[in-house]
């Protein structure tokens, strides 16, 4: 806390966050956040305190949050929701419950958790759905929140706030599919969300190229697929996470919140293997060694997306891969779907 307080003053160094591998930032950069690397090499972003003040303000705004309220830390200091979390204790003078490795929870007015955090809260995780309910808001981000874990939540009592954003945006920069003041919001001709404000990062530490490839006129441009209409943000998926069976393109994403909607009570996901006859082809795997109902799952597949949505094979394993916090990691998917024996 006092490290981060003295670099948001500018009193004391850069401080950074995750595998840093930088030795010295540039005069505009005062934290540095180690992205998961769910593309590649694993980004350094370099925010500085304007930014990360914008946002931190932003999100108190929003919420109401009062001088002498209190948020939990449930989430690492690698991510950048983590260290947000930090942020905002200091803006409200006051320090964080760390409660990342306790099952001793207390009552807080604010959190931040993923989408996987909230499920094991509704399904067995007493502790934890108890301190969800006493907070006067949960923010929810890191991964997509499927709607029907969303509104389960709700039915109990917690106050879900969605969240969207990313490193590059100082973390969630809409909430609740809106954007937050002083952020736009627009779709490029890829169908690609672009994002403008004064939160966004200055550059990635050490690959400056790329930050300079998605960062044009102000606008940066994600990876993400969407739709924007009457200042609504809807998240289709990711742009790397299209696979193409037969011709045919369908969204990984797209695939897993249907599923989670339909059925909510397994937590499910889904995978592409490289064939050569049919470019790549679709794997369902669950998670703690659910029955799938392989049948039903592949008919609303079908149904919902077409042919090219009918999985070649089911795999059930003790718990889905993850990288960062909340997403699952595709490429360590894949492999245990190989490792069962499928070959590419």
């Amino acid at each position: 806390m006092g490290e981060l307080g003295a670099a948001i003053s500018g009193s004391g160094p850069a401080l950074g966050f995750g595998r840093i591998t930088s030795s010295y930032v540039p005069d505009d950069v005062d934290v540095v956040v180690s992205t998961s690397g769910s593309t590649g090499i694993a980004k350094e972003v370099g925010i500085s305190r304007n930014a990360l003040r914008v946002s931190t303000q932003a999100s108190l705004t929003y919420l109401e949050a009062k001088i002498g309220q209190r948020w939990s830390l449930l989430l690492p200091l690698t991510h950048i929701a983590g260290v947000n979390v930090l942020a905002r204790s200091l803006e409200l003078g006051t320090e964080p419950i760390d409660l990342r490795n306790t099952e001793n929870f207390t009552n807080v007015d604010f959190t931040a958790i993923v989408p996987t955090q909230l499920y094991r809260a509704l399904n067995g995780d007493s502790k934890l759905l108890k301190h969800l309910q006493s907070a006067q808001a949960v923010l929810v981000g890191g991964a997509a929140l499927s709607h029907s874990l969303a509104h389960s939540a709700r039915e109990v009592g917690i106050n879900v706030v969605t969240t969207y954003g990313m490193s590059e945006t100082s973390g969630g920069c809409v909430y609740n599919s809106k954007p937050l003041p002083k952020v736009d919001i627009r779709i490029n001709p890829e169908g690609k969300v672009q994002i403008k404000g004064s939160m966004l990062a200055q550059t990635y530490l050490n690959d400056a190229q790329s930050w300079n490839d998605s960062f044009k006129e102000g606008w940066f441009t994600t990876n993400d697929l969407g739709t924007f209409d009457n200042g609504v943000l809807e998240i289709i998926g990711r742009s790397d996470e299209i696979i193409i069976s037969g011709g045919e393109k369908v969204s990984l994403s797209a695939i897993e919140q249907s599923l989670s909607k339909k059925f909510p009570s397994v937590q499910l996901a889904a995978c592409s293997i490289a064939s050569p006859e049919w470019g790549s082809t679709l794997y369902i795997v669950g998670e703690d060694g659910s029955k799938l109902a392989e049948s039903a799952i592949a008919e609303h597949l079908v149904e919902v997306f077409g042919p090219v949505a009918k999985p070649k094979g089911f795999f059930s394993i003790p718990a889905l891969p993850l990288i960062g916090v909340g997403k699952v990691d595709r490429h360590a998917l894949a492999q245990l779907v190989r490792d069962q024996g499928v070959s590419q």
